[in-house]
């Protein structure tokens, strides 16, 4: 059975350049300058105030995989390293890639993509007017799911209260975190402003590393068979 695991990088919209009516609808709530500033740091996780930069896919079979991503200016041409191929453009041919490359699988991995990834990559479809070519949100609680979320079998469908982001699974289980180098997700609007866009794959590209690792934990030594 093929599968492929995914991930995506967010951007967020600068917050001046946001209509009016939805810079008002944004900091309604807001009760403070902090809490402003917090808003306007959060647009890159909504899809409605965000935009995919990068989607990383990667088979863990065969450790093979590909990272779209966008650049801007001159756009480097496409290279390939560590058994993954980078190939850039705009987010639209980002998503057309990623819609013709996932269709070849039986299932799908993430981590959290349940939540952020998949919802993401929705909706940016239908705002760049592409339909999807599978479902990514099939039921969550079959057995033999299409769709195997780790953040999901890691809380054991939210039983364990706490809930912990990718990288204290690496650090708990003695895997390379990819914030190990220094980038983390926030960084990624301050990357993409500066045209750091390779920088941004390579750290997609960690990610999706990153959550085979911690696939292998989960079906060696936690999923009961």
């Amino acid at each position: 059975m093929g599968r492929v695991i995914f991930d995506i990088e967010t951007v967020g919209a600068d917050f001046d350049s946001l209509d009016p009516a939805v810079a008002e609808y944004l900091l309604k709530w807001a009760e403070s300058e902090e809490e402003k500033e917090r808003i306007k740091e959060s647009l890159s996780f909504y899809p409605l105030t965000g935009e995919i930069v990068a989607i990383g896919m990667l088979n863990p079979d065969t450790d093979k995989g590909a990272v779209y991503f966008q650049a801007g200016g001159e756009p480097p041409l496409p290279f390939e390293e560590n058994g993954i191929r980078y190939e850039c453009g705009t987010e639209k041919d980002v998503l057309e890639k990623f819609w013709h490359a996932v269709k070849a699988y039986d299932q799908i991995v993430t981590f959290n993509g349940r939540s952020f990834d998949c919802p993401f990559i929705i909706i940016r479809s239908a705002v760049n007017k592409l339909k999807p070519s599978r479902d990514l949100m099939p039921y969550r609680y079959a057995n033999n799911s299409s769709h195997i979320d780790l953040f999901d079998q890691l809380t054991f469908y939210g039983a364990a209260k706490r809930k912990f982001p990718l990288d204290m699974w690496c650090r708990t289980f003695g895997i390379k975190s990819p914030k190990s180098d220094g980038i983390t997700g926030y960084d990624i609007k301050d990357l993409f402003r500066a045209g750091r866009y390779i920088d941004i794959a390579r750290y997609c590209a960690g990610d999706l590393t990153a959550t085979k690792e911690i696939l292998n934990v989960w079906e060696n030594y936690i999923k009961f068979p």
